[in-house]
C-alpha cells in the first residue's frame, strides 16, 4: 500500500498483520466484505448471561445467521463504558460463576465449529490480574482473534499492542465523538483489526436515532485509519445497520439491542432469538 501526506490510498488493501506477516483473521474477513462490497455485522454478546452453555449456542447461532465476527463481552464488575443493559447481563453472568477462564475454556470447546473471529472485550484488570502477555497466549489458545479494552489508556494499548501481535491477536482502539484530532490519528495508527468508532458521547445502549455528526467522523476516521472503521455504540436495529454503511463505515456493532432479546426470551429459546434478530441485521448489512 502507498500513502500520501500521511493517508492510506485504500485502507482496506492493508489490514492488521501478524507477526509471521499474513493477515490476521479479522483482516482476512474485512478483506472479502470489500471485495464483496459487504458491511462487516458484529454482534455483541454477554459471556456468562444467562450461563456459559447458552452463550456457546448464541454463538453458533449467530455464525449460522451471518454475524461476520462477534464481540464478546468478559463480564466485569464495573463495566464504566456499558449502559443499564450490558452492566445488567454482566451482572447476570458474574451471579452464574462466570469467570475470564471459564470464558476462555468455552471458546476452547467450540473450536471446529466457529469459524468467525472472535473479539474479547475485556476491561483492562482482568488482563492485569493474569499477565498482560500471559493473558493473550491463553486468548490465542482459546481461539480468539482480537482484543478491545475500552478503559486501557493509548499509552498503556501501545505497550499491550506488539504483546496481543505476537499471539496473533489485533488489539483494537476506540476513538469517540470528543476525541481530538491529533490523538485520533495516533490511534487510528496503532489500532490493529479495525477501529472502533464510538458513536456517542456516553455509555453503550440503544438509540432511537444515530447522531448526523457520526456521519462526519466516519469520513474524518477513514481519512487516517489504515484500518477499516467499524461504528459501535448506539445501534439498535436494521435502520441503523443501514444508515452507517450509507455513510461509508466497513462495519457496525449492535450490542445492547442483542442483549437485551437475549434477556427477555424464554429459557432454552436464546440461541434462536438471536439468530433471527441477526438475520434481519444481516439483511440490512447486504
Amino acid at each position: 500500500m502507498t500513502a500520501v501526506a500521511g493517508i492510506p490510498s485504500d485502507p482496506m488493501a492493508d489490514t492488521m498483520t501478524t507477526t509471521a506477516g499474513r493477515s490476521s483473521l479479522i483482516g482476512q474477513r474485512f478483506e472479502q466484505l470489500h471485495r464483496d462490497g459487504k458491511l462487516a455485522l458484529m454482534p455483541f454478546l454477554m459471556a456468562g448471561d444467562p450461563d456459559l452453555t447458552t452463550t456457546g449456542q448464541i454463538l453458533l447461532a449467530l455464525q449460522r445467521a451471518g454475524a461476520d465476527m462477534v464481540e464478546l463481552g468478559m463480564p466485569y464488575s464495573d463495566p464504566l463504558a456499558d449502559g443499564p443493559v450490558i452492566q445488567a447481563a454482566a451482572s447476570r453472568a458474574l451471579a452464574s460463576g462466570t469467570t475470564p477462564g471459564s470464558v476462555l475454556d468455552m471458546l476452547a470447546s467450540l473450536k471446529g465449529q466457529l469459524s468467525i473471529p472472535i473479539i474479547l472485550f475485556s476491561y483492562s484488570n482482568p488482563l492485569l490480574n493474569v499477565g498482560m502477555e500471559q493473558f493473550c497466549q491463553q486468548a490465542a489458545a482459546a481461539g480468539v482473534s482480537g482484543l478491545v479494552v475500552p478503559d486501557l489508556p493509548l499509552e498503556e494499548a501501545e505497550r499491550l499492542s506488539p504483546i496481543a501481535a505476537a499471539q496473533g491477536l489485533d488489539l483494537v482502539l476506540l476513538v469517540a465523538p470528543t476525541t481530538p484530532a491529533d490523538r485520533m490519528v495516533r490511534i487510528a495508527e496503532q489500532s490493529r483489526g479495525f477501529t472502533y468508532l464510538v458513536s456517542v458521547t456516553g455509555v453503550t445502549g440503544e438509540r432511537v436515532a444515530m447522531e448526523s455528526r457520526v456521519e462526519g467522523l466516519v469520513q474524518r476516521l477513514k481519512q487516517v485509519s489504515p484500518v477499516p472503521v467499524a461504528v459501535g455504540f448506539g445501534i439498535s436495529g436494521a435502520d441503523q445497520v443501514r444508515q452507517v454503511r450509507g455513510w461509508g463505515a466497513d462495519g457496525a456493532i449492535v450490542g445492547s439491542a442483542l442483549v437485551k432479546r437475549i434477556a427477555a426470551a424464554s429459557t432454552g429459546s436464546e440461541a434462536s432469538e438471536a439468530e433471527l434478530f441477526c438475520r434481519e441485521l444481516r439483511a440490512a448489512a447486504d
